[in-house]
């Protein structure tokens, strides 16, 4: 079995930012720009992404699944312009829930939060 490293290690609420196991990596809570439009919110949340890829030399490009929790499902059509954007047709296969968050921000904090796999292949 391969060594399961882990990175961003949070003991108050038990739980690690990003996991490498084997050929994937895990991240969790992608967030950004909290407070802002929901479209600069999915560019934050990516930009976290990518920035937290670097740190175990992926990209973007490396994303195979995301799980997204947004706030309000209303703004799905939002993120998906973003998605397009952003993913440049190496689009990940993604599940959307609305979710209700816990206050991060107050009532117009944050509206959108994403868990991802990566490959390393």
């Amino acid at each position: 079995m391969s060594k399961i490293i882990r990175h961003e290690v949070n003991e108050e609420w038990a739980y690690s930012g990003i996991v490498e196991a084997g050929n994937f990596v895990f991240l969790s809570f992608c967030e950004g720009n909290v407070g802002q439009s929901i479209e600069a919110q999915v560019n934050g949340a990516i930009d976290d992404m990518c920035r937290r890829l670097e740190m175990v030399g992926l990209s973007l490009e490396s994303i195979v699944k995301v799980d997204v929790m947004m706030k309000d499902p209303w703004n799905i059509p939002i993120m998906e312009k973003v998605f397009k954007q952003r993913f440049n047709g190496n689009y990940p296969a993604r599940k959307t829930i609305s979710t209700e968050f816990a206050n991060k921000g107050g009532v117009d904090g944050l509206q959108i939060q994403i868990d991802a796999i990566a490959f390393k292949g």
